[in-house]
């Protein structure tokens, strides 16, 4: 009698793996949540003040783990008597992979990051527009059946520069163009 049930064992674990795969994943995610640079965009050494502000992406249909992304976020605040509000748009892939209940995922996005003429103080001005570079990842958690937390970071990068009477961008020695980046929030799959 007892040799009957290890022939059961097998069956439940396979009934469990399949449940498992048969949970479909989500077409869609919607996030939106807080964020935090490292650094403000005139930031040279001795003056670093970190910025924070809100994040909202919306990642489609999903190939094999595979994502097209799109994703905007915005920082506020001051450094150096300067405003330091920054508008990113970026646009890209995302690709995640489960891990028990987890979904664990890396990403590379690129696009346009803007800034008032007035962000270098001092009564300078700095290039408006940047081209922009985001590459990181991070974990999504279940806390309901649509609904997951995100915690996710990553490397930033932007070429904002001054400006010359004449209108011409030119590099400056000093100003930072490397940024950390930590988000966190709510995912909606649907």
């Amino acid at each position: 009698m007892p040799g009957r049930y290890f022939v059961l064992i097998p069956l439940l674990c396979l009934a469990s793996a399949a449940h498992a795969q048969s949970e479909a994943t989500a077409h869609y995610q919607l996030y939106g949540g807080y964020t935090y640079l490292s650094n403000s965009f005139n930031g040279v050494p001795g003056s670093h003040q970190p910025l924070n502000g809100w994040d909202a992406a919306l990642a489609f249909s999903s190939w094999h783990g595979l994502r097209f992304k799109l994703e905007t976020f915005e920082y506020r605040g001051t450094n150096l008597g300067a405003p330091q509000n920054a508008m990113f748009i970026l646009a890209g892939w995302q690709y995640s992979r489960r891990l028990l209940r987890e979904s664990l995922f890396a990403e590379g996005l690129a696009g346009e990051a803007n800034l008032s003429k007035n962000w270098p103080g001092n009564q300078l001005i700095g290039t408006p527009a940047s081209f922009s570079t985001l590459l990181g990842g991070g974990v999504d958690t279940p806390i309901a059946r649509h609904f997951a937390f995100r915690i996710d970071g990553g490397f930033n990068w932007s070429n904002f520069s001054l400006q010359s009477s004449y209108n011409v961008p030119y590099p400056t020695p000093g100003l930072p163009h490397d940024f950390g980046r930590i988000s966190t929030g709510l995912v909606w799959g649907f």
